[in-house]
């Protein structure tokens, strides 16, 4: 039995996906203290010129050690309308974006307060469009000490560090990606990355990244 912790994250890497789908149950961090640049506002994605990171603006809490639980989503900068047509210029010729991007356009049109709410819908819709049913459950404490069966991710999975150091069991699988002759492959994007090239074969690319 491996139980695997997680940050909250907005449209998470491959890799996070990876550790749902390997995990025997997951827990979905609320208790931590919110910290920008990571995962949990931001995702990134392939774009004509390269990698491309999409953050949600969100409300400057009354004081700076905030649970995450307690974020909120701000409307700044109408950022709805900003990252989904971001993301429809990125991925509007991949083969399977116009097969997914009803279930996703929703998540851009309905407001939602909470970025951990956002966050989990968004992730059980994903999970579902990719045929995975992850245990995920949201944590009710913050835990510091593990038992050897539980693997803590929830500060490795990040944006500024690298997946290779982090997770030696990660190993990203090469899928086709529309603007790879140009860029090369893009390892550990986003996981619409994944989805919009590859369709129902995200489950086996997912499969083939465990060492």
């Amino acid at each position: 039995m491996k139980t695997v912790y997680l940050s909250s994250a907005y449209l998470a890497p491959v890799e996070y996906y990876v550790k749902l789908l390997t995990g025997d149950k997951a827990f979905i961090e609320q208790y931590d203290h919110y910290m920008k640049q990571t995962y949990r506002n931001r995702c990134t994605i392939a774009a004509p010129d390269g990698e491309l990171a999409l953050s949600i603006p969100t409300v400057k809490p009354d004081t700076p050690k905030c649970p995450m639980r307690d974020i909120r989503i701000s409307d700044h900068g109408s950022w709805r309308h900003l990252h989904w047509n971001t993301l429809e210029s990125a991925y509007n010729h991949t083969p399977f974006f116009e097969y997914y991007k009803d279930d996703f356009r929703p998540f851009y049109e309905k407001k939602y307060e909470f970025l951990v709410d956002f966050n989990e819908e968004l992730c059980r819709m994903v999970c579902s469009l990719i045929d995975m049913q992850p245990d995920m459950n949201r944590t009710t404490e913050y835990r510091t000490t593990f038992t050897p069966d539980e693997a803590d991710f929830r500060e490795r999975i990040h944006p500024k560090k690298d997946f290779r150091q982090e997770d030696p069991e990660f190993f990203p699988q090469p899928y086709y990606q529309v603007f790879q002759e140009k860029l090369g492959f893009l390892p550990n994007l986003s996981i619409v990355d994944l989805l919009f090239n590859m369709g129902p074969e995200s489950l086996l690319v997912l499969q083939q990244c465990v060492r």
